[in-house]
């Protein structure tokens, strides 16, 4: 029987993490639950993971007698209560020990293994929703590859029907469960083969992909693609730049020279377009703007193509880890007209953007005779970029 995931019941629960084995086959000079995951202990983001859900009132970690700096430098802030204690020569003895450690004011407890540190808020929702109806509860994938029996060579076939994968966190009601493992001799596969052998009721509840157990050396590297998945940095930046009018026989907008009977003014090159689009990449970077980096006081920049500033934002996004994604910029101006020139514009622009012309819009708009591009005394510019971690 599935149980679909549903929103968690109020009663507390306790989270017993599992972390007293050597996890040799995954290799490595420590404990697998010890080793770094894109700069946290696997157990550390074990113990985020359930340190943030609001229905966990206590933390108690099963280690080995061994572990105890590896422990305290792994150890996580957390609002509940945490606990640890050392773990026995098998599984069971191990969560037997962490049991006796659950505060009896719990009314569940969520066993997880420490080398799950994907697992999600859904997974535990799913657990505890089915403890309200269940003795226990527990995620699962079903089977859906085809299944063999054989040694080196296929020796037949094993029907899939009636198959699941098991994970964790392994939910039950903790008296219960604590006099399943009282009961049982030793030996289980896990916690559910315990409560199932004591005449405890286990629903299957909906697993995850995601939540992947740690065993071997390339799970690691799986399990670093989850995570940077996970934590996707998307930046969003916002420019915004006016020029004014004056002599001249053109204008610069993003590195196009276009015919006009004026030219803007400005310490630079005065090319508004390309000043707009290099805010808006300091902004999202929060890396201050160009004045910052390009200060106007400095007689250096005096009369210089803006896109130099604009490959210095460039190139800086790169360097800080990002890639742009995407440019949309928007002249404010009642002349000269834009739209024949966009094209070229938008090229340019992608060009020093080294993007594709896809990712860049060059558009154009009037202020309806209002205001000071509506009395064609200068050119304003909108820009917001995209970045994302590279």
């Amino acid at each position: 029987m599935t149980v679909p995931a549903a929103d968690p019941p109020v009663p507390t629960a306790a989270a017993l993490i599992v972390a007293a084995g050597r996890g040799i086959r995954a290799g490595g000079e420590i404990p697998k639950q010890y080793r770094m995951l894109e700069g946290d202990a696997v157990l550390t983001r074990t113990l985020r993971a359930f340190a943030g859900h609001p229905a966990i009132g206590q933390i108690v970690v099963v280690r080995h007698p061994e572990d105890a700096d590896l422990f305290a430098a792994a150890r996580p802030d957390t609002r509940q209560p945490l606990v640890d204690v050392i773990g026995g020569d098998s599984r069971d003895a191990s969560v037997r020990a962490g049991l006796a450690a659950v505060d009896d004011a719990m009314d569940y407890v969520l066993i997880h293994d420490a080398a799950r540190p994907l697992v999600s808020p859904d997974v535990i929702d799913g657990v505890l929703a089915a403890l309200a109806r269940h003795d226990g509860a527990a995620p699962a994938l079903p089977v859906t590859d085809a299944l063999w029996r054989g040694e080196s060579m296929v020796s037949g076939t094993q029907d899939r029907s009636g198959l699941w994968r098991a994970q964790t966190p392994q939910g039950f009601r903790l008296g219960p469960i604590r006099a399943a493992h009282a009961a049982h001799p030793g030996g289980a596969a896990d916690d559910v083969e315990v409560a199932r052998a004591f005449g405890l009721e286990v629903a299957i509840t909906r697993g995850c992909e995601d939540n992947l157990k740690i065993t071997a050396p390339d799970d690691f590297a799986r399990a670093a693609r989850l995570v940077k998945g996970q934590q996707m940095d998307i930046r969003t930046g916002n420019g915004f730049d006016v020029h004014r009018f004056g002599p001249g026989d053109h204008v610069m907008l993003c590195g196009v020279a276009i015919p006009h009977t004026r030219g803007l003014q400005g310490h630079s090159d005065a090319d508004v377009g390309l000043h707009t689009v290099t805010d808006a990449i300091y902004g999202a970077l929060a890396a201050g703007d160009i004045g910052t980096h390009f200060p106007p006081s400095d007689p250096q920049w005096k009369g210089v193509a803006s896109h130099v500033f604009l490959t210095h934002a460039v190139e800086m996004t790169g360097e800080r880890g990002f890639a742009i994604t995407h440019a949309d910029l928007t002249l404010i101006c009642e002349q000269p007209r834009i739209g024949p020139h966009a094209g070229a514009m938008r090229a340019e622009l992608a060009r020093i953007l080294r993007i594709g012309t896809d990712r860049v819009s060059v558009k154009a708009t009037t202020s309806e005779r209002l205001g000071f591009t509506g009395r064609e005394e200068g050119i304003a510019a909108l820009a917001t970029v995209t970045l994302v971690a590279a």
